[in-house]
């Protein structure tokens, strides 16, 4: 795996790469954010981490410019630990945020969970009698197509451009399940793949981001069950 790092503390980045070598990655540091820019726009990368309060460009500024064209996957990691702040990153595009002081290992478990999202057909929800029309990798449910195998998503006959992984697992799972009401620690465990304790607000930043790509006024696409959770809107 391809590795971007852009970390200006030089005691973090070698705490990291001592952990990465055994994880086998092909890790690239930086420590400013112009450097990171440059470096992003100039390669192609697996995953990119990206310190909040970096020199020249912060990381929150780098995450919302990579989102306009990319979806690489990024954790963000920062000193800032208010729920704000963590907010504000997951808004930004970021698809998780490790708050300093951290393990290196909870790092690298987070950074597999985020992949798992981004490997087309890995994603398994439990199946239920409701679970909308699905063929060979492919969703269907009233105005909105699902191709599985090239994560590409049609709504009305409009593509929706630029989900995250898990923006497009939150989706798969409501489109296999048109039905079913489901509530905040359940996306948890189903789409992030282990529970987040007290984080259940990222449901809510995700859902938030996801209406916003996916949803128009005359078709909200997901709905809040006040007090329970989200479920689809029937169109």
């Amino acid at each position: 795996m391809k590795l971007l790092v852009a970390e200006d503390d030089e005691s973090v980045c070698e705490m990291l790469r001592m952990f990465f070598v055994k994880e086998s990655y092909d890790t690239t540091f930086v420590h400013d954010g112009l450097t990171a820019g440059s470096r992003i726009r100039e390669e192609a990368w697996d995953f990119i981490i990206l310190d909040w309060m970096l020199p020249g460009k912060d990381g929150i500024t780098l995450c919302r410019e990579l989102r306009q064209s990319m979806p690489t996957p990024v954790i963000l990691l920062t000193a800032r630990d208010r729920e704000q702040d963590r907010i504000l990153g997951l808004e930004t595009g970021a698809d998780d945020y490790v708050a300093k002081p951290f393990s290196p290992m909870e790092l690298i478990a987070r950074m597999k969970a985020v992949l798992r999202r981004y490997q087309p057909g890995i994603f398994v929800a439990p199946r239920e009698p409701e679970t909308s029309v699905s063929e060979a990798g492919l969703l269907r449910h009233h105005g909105i197509v699902i191709h599985l195998d090239s994560r590409t998503v049609a709504i009305q006959g409009t593509a929706a451009t630029n989900l995250t992984p898990k923006e497009f697992e939150l989706l798969c799972l409501f489109v296999r399940h048109p039905k079913r009401v489901f509530t905040r620690e359940q996306l948890l465990e189903l789409v992030w793949g282990y529970s987040y304790a007290g984080e259940e607000r990222t449901v809510d930043v995700h859902i938030k981001r996801l209406r916003q790509k996916i949803s128009t006024p005359d078709y909200p696409l997901i709905g809040t069950v006040w007090g329970v959770g989200y479920k689809l809107e029937e169109s």
